[in-house]
């Protein structure tokens, strides 16, 4: 089976010549984190069941144009009730690490004040379900689903929030923390301020200059104030991270100064504005000088503030971009040729499949003198994908870019950089934000009609690889 996206046959970007010819997991060491991702918003449906409070989201999908097809996540995968058969499905794949987030609004329906017993119960059965099959649970704070309460107050564009956000925290690590070991802060703060605030094609819809920039401030504070509010109710084995956004960049150009400047710019903004900030480097001001208007946001003790000394940092990587010169677009001038525009052989998001991308992001990361340990807590593939006759899913593409991506890793863990775990991104075919449900990342296939689960060809590949199966990392195309 061929995906229409891609050429016949297998693009060199998918196995470029410094991939791993083979590989099994034991070549990763024992200690080693492999696992799925998945998220709260996206998967758990239930979105006003037992006493959950709406969130930006459930606020957001119900504009005229907002999604694709007017598509909503009130049941999604409907992980809310079918959790118990999902986390034995994740035991038969062997996989031993699960990473997902919690609904603040489930927890908190107002975002502050009083608990929702029966949504911080939701959590406290799942986890004690990941325990008793083997599967460690990795809890991510906040994946985008901002309680709307808080959103009528100012959102990310109140300073408030970070207070907010830490009480929030607060209150998961004494209630949690006795049984989750790994905790990750934010998920992705760049997309979730750049397209939620400036762009406005995610919840909540803001645009402008003013609203990314408070938005910006407040996330990154808030960022470092939850690591300490963790830190300080969580036992000290307890590891806490957050997780980045990247794509590694590359001039339309090379050579050319005004895309090479443009380059580094894009770079600056995509990949270095929130890591940076945490490291104790600051914004990156001197490349994107806009981002001086910060100022203005910033309170004595802020810049102090900002670092927090992680555990680890989460490195979220699905592309390259490509950028060049742009004299229409102020204050960033550049802009990025997309992967059709190009020719090059590209995902259902439209993003080019270039697995290497991770390799790069990794050492780039890795390359900060204080750094701590990575891990990839996301990475995959959305390529379309269909039922056989037989009930399988043959999906090659996704299968292929699995290999050369984790391939990857092994090129930088052999080359010193300490990374320390990969996370497939997703677990499930789920709701893919403004995309709707049309992008299909999962390694296990969902019928969002039935609800039926069928694992995908790229799942059983991914098992077999977990459960100690030497692999291909450059395999032939198949005829199914």
């Amino acid at each position: 089976m061929t995906d229409p996206l891609l050429p016949a046959g297998l693009p060199p970007a998918f196995f470029p010549p410094t991939t791993p010819a083979a590989f099994s997991c034991a070549d990763f060491g024992p200690n080693f984190h492999w696992g799925v991702s998945a998220a709260a918003y996206q998967t758990e449906g239930a979105h006003n069941l037992d006493g959950k409070g709406p969130s930006i989201w459930d606020a957001f999908v119900r504009g005229r144009r907002s999604i694709k097809r007017r598509e909503h996540a009130d049941v999604a995968s409907d992980f809310y009730h079918r959790w118990p058969e999902d986390l034995d499905l994740l035991r038969q794949l062997s996989v031993s690490s699960f990473r997902f987030s919690a609904a603040w609004s489930r927890v908190l329906p107002e975002g502050t004040g009083a608990v929702n017993p029966k949504g911080l119960g939701f959590y406290d059965r799942l986890i004690d379900g990941c325990l008793e099959r083997g599967i460690t649970p990795w809890l991510t704070l906040y994946h985008w689903d901002l309680p709307l309460a808080l959103q009528q107050r100012g959102g990310w564009q109140n300073r408030a929030v970070v207070g907010w956000f830490t009480d929030y925290a607060e209150l998961m690590a004494k209630r949690l923390g006795d049984r989750v070991t790994n905790w990750m802060v934010l998920n992705e703060p760049m997309v979730f301020v750049g397209a939620g605030h400036f762009l406005g094609i995610h919840a909540p819809g803001k645009r402008g200059l003013g609203s990314f920039l408070a938005a910006t401030h407040h996330a990154a504070l808030a960022q470092a104030e939850g690591g300490r509010a963790l830190r300080a109710a969580l036992p000290a084995a307890a590891q806490i991270g957050t997780t980045f956004s990247c794509s590694y960049v590359t001039p339309a150009r090379p050579g050319l100064p005004r895309d090479e400047r443009a380059t580094r710019r894009a770079d600056a903004l995509l990949n270095r504005l929130f890591v940076e900030s945490a490291l104790g480097l600051g914004y990156p001001v001197a490349d994107l000088p806009f981002l001086g208007w910060l100022d203005r946001y910033i309170k004595p003790g802020d810049l102090d503030r900002l670092p927090f000394d992680f555990d680890f940092l989460g490195v979220q990587n699905y592309t390259r971009e490509v950028v060049r010169y742009a004299p229409y677009v102020p204050l960033l001038w550049a802009t990025l040729v997309g992967a059709a525009k190009r020719g090059v052989p590209h995902t259902t998001m439209g993003w080019e499949v270039y697995p290497e991308s991770l390799y790069h992001m990794l050492r780039q990361f890795a390359a900060y003198p204080n750094a701590p340990r990575l891990l990839v807590t996301e990475n995959g593939a959305a390529f379309p994908d269909e039922v056989t006759p037989d009930g399988r899913v043959p999906d090659f593409a996704r299968q292929a870019y699995l290999q050369s991506a984790i391939g990857q890793v092994l090129r930088a863990r052999r080359e010193g950089v300490s990374v320390e775990g990969y996370f497939a991104w997703s677990f499930t075919d789920n709701f893919e934000w403004a995309e709707g449900y049309a992008p299909r990342f999962g390694l296990v296939r969902v019928d969002f009609e039935t609800q039926q689960r069928i694992v995908k060809d790229s799942g059983l590949w991914y098992s077999r690889l977990l459960a100690g199966e030497t692999v291909d990392s450059q395999p032939q195309q198949r005829v199914w």
